[in-house]
């Protein structure tokens, strides 16, 4: 399982590292565009939803989408959707604090868009319209996956204390402080490649990190609601395109707000 696991991981991050890094910004916004509504097909089983309703789902998504990739960028809609998607985030760390209890269906359905589109939205905003656009696009995916590969390994050997016992047994405390000890290390390291304050990159970088948990709990309790442990099948090891991308939906908001605030890059 575990080879499984870091086989697909690599293939991915390979790809994936190819396309940030050597494709223009509108390849990047639609490719990873299909693989995020990979992720909201997924979503909507998480509220139930079957044949049409969920094929509707999928598509009012996609309209979405057009509709911000068509007019968000000369708009200027960086800013509200930010605040929006961090809205979402702080309305799931309430959920997260008030666990166990069922949730509804519908609230489920109506935060798939809330959730997911911003983030992609936001990820082709800072590939195309910021200095050094690639290497940020790169250092938020490599902080989001530092966090949970450096939790992964910790925790597995070191974890005792249960972060959410009712909702993510594995998780540890232990395994997040290490997730964020590696998150530490690579954005100081990409604080000097960007050419960028290492203090304000090494707290945004943080708290993304703080966030991808969120994000990450905030899936295992939705899938928790409907009794399922894997959101899809198409990633072997990992399960489906959600359960990859859960944490990174929660840290992008953040990683753009604090880029906006402390003015970076300037």
């Amino acid at each position: 399982m575990l080879r499984t696991r870091v086989i697909t991981a690599l293939v991915l991050a390979s790809v994936i590292t190819t396309l940030i890094l050597f494709f223009p910004t509108w390849a990047v916004g639609w490719i990873i565009g299909i693989f995020w509504l990979g992720g909201t097909w997924e979503w909507a089983g998480l509220a139930r939803l079957k044949g049409f309703a969920r094929l509707g789902y999928l598509t009012v998504s996609g309209g979405l989408m057009l509709s911000m990739a068509y007019w968000g960028m000369e708009q200027s809609w960086v800013f509200p959707i930010t605040v929006i998607a961090i809205a979402w985030w702080s309305i799931a760390l309430y959920i997260l604090g008030a666990y166990p209890f069922r949730i509804p269906l519908l609230l489920v359905g109506a935060a798939g868009p809330v959730a997911l589109l911003p983030a992609w939205f936001l990820l082709t905003y800072l590939h195309g319209n910021l200095p050094q656009g690639p290497g940020l696009t790169m250092s938020i995916l490599l902080i989001v996956w530092a966090a949970d590969v450096g939790a992964y390994f910790v925790g597995s050997f070191w974890g005792r204390v249960k972060l959410a016992s009712r909702v993510s047994p594995a998780k540890t405390w232990e395994g997040v402080i290490g997730g964020l000890l590696l998150v530490v290390v690579i954005s100081y390291v990409f604080s000097h490649v960007l050419e960028i304050p290492s203090g304000s990159f090494v707290v945004i970088s943080i708290a993304a990190a703080v966030s991808s948990v969120i994000g990450d709990l905030t899936v295992s309790i939705f899938k928790r609601n409907v009794n399922i442990k894997d959101s899809g099948r198409l990633l072997p090891g990992h399960g489906g395109i959600l359960d990859r991308i859960d944490s990174l939906v929660a840290a992008i908001p953040i990683f753009t707000l604090g880029l906006i605030v402390a003015g970076l890059p300037g």
